[in-house]
């Protein structure tokens, strides 16, 4: 499985890295140990763990799960710097474009958080798919605890799940069991952009 290397600064996202190396740590969990239980290369761990390379929607998944952890955990609630405007009525309840989370992943795929700080029990985010993106490699479906939903705003968004296969086009909604083995892909040349709500993740035995 290939990673990508993280190269444009003005997309730079939270560092991920850092968070996972410490979580493996305190768990005292080997770098080889973990990459085995995960199915990469120490390397690619090794290099995901330093920032140098930004892992598959499904590599993230994996270590994340292998870990106990949850997606808040790798976001982390630390927030970018405030734009030099002040936000009028910032109670902290609403979330906005300059300040939001970002994680960017394997092939362009970005995942923003829409909720100012971590939700353990949601995962609600804005995810873009460039074209060629995928989640995962056609004969390595994802699985993992909760339950999906996601809503396309724009481009075109192949999902399977199981054995079925979907096209969903701007409008289009989709709804499943995450523990359905599943991948996600952009059809055709535009990038897809959605938004995506994850719902109970921690359902996993591993996250507990």
């Amino acid at each position: 499985m290939s990673e990508s290397v993280t190269s444009s600064p003005a997309l730079d996202g939270a560092k991920i890295g850092g968070r996972l190396r410490a979580e493996r740590e305190r768990l005292g969990v080997s770098l080889r140990e973990l990459a085995r239980r995960v199915g990469v290369s120490p390397s690619l761990v090794s290099q995901i763990e330093l920032d140098r390379v930004n892992p598959s929607v499904s590599t993230l998944y994996a270590l994340v799960t292998e870990l106990g952890m949850t997606m808040s955990d790798v976001f982390g609630d630390s927030r970018p710097a405030e734009p030099a405007r002040p936000l009028h009525n910032d109670d902290g309840l609403a979330e906005h474009p300059q300040t939001r989370r970002v994680i960017n992943l394997d092939s362009g795929v970005r995942w923003e958080r829409l909720t100012p700080r971590s939700d353990r029990d949601v995962e609600f985010l804005y995810v873009t798919y460039p074209v060629g993106a995928e989640s995962c490699p056609e004969a390595a479906l994802m699985t993992h605890g909760g339950k999906e939903y996601g809503y396309v705003t724009s481009g075109t968004l192949g999902v399977r799940v199981g054995f079925e296969e979907y096209e969903l086009e701007p409008g289009g909604s989709i709804a499943f069991d995450s523990s359905s083995p599943h991948r996600l892909w952009t059809i055709g040349d535009e990038p897809v952009q959605a938004v995506w709500v994850v719902i109970g993740r921690k359902a996993d035995p591993r996250a507990e």
